[in-house]
């Protein structure tokens, strides 16, 4: 399976997510996260599926605290 999901950072947020052509679903992770681990595959298929109509970037709320303060994200 190729992996068509993407890391979102502070270098690509602006152009990558909200710049996009196409809609883009980020999922907060963590790599502490259980349940975002198992999401993880579940993801990739999306991106993989529908990769002509949606992007899926991954974001991580440890290294990026500023993007799950600013959508107000309560959990992972």
């Amino acid at each position: 399976m190729v992996q068509t999901t993407f890391e979102v950072t502070n270098q690509n947020f602006q152009t990558d997510v909200i710049g996009a052509t196409l809609p883009v679903l980020v999922e907060f992770t963590a790599d502490w996260c259980p349940p975002c681990k198992m999401l993880a595959p579940v993801l990739h298929a999306l991106a993989e599926k529908y990769a002509d109509r949606m992007k899926v970037g991954m974001l991580d709320a440890d290294n990026y605290p500023e993007y799950v303060q600013r959508f107000g994200v309560m959990g992972l």
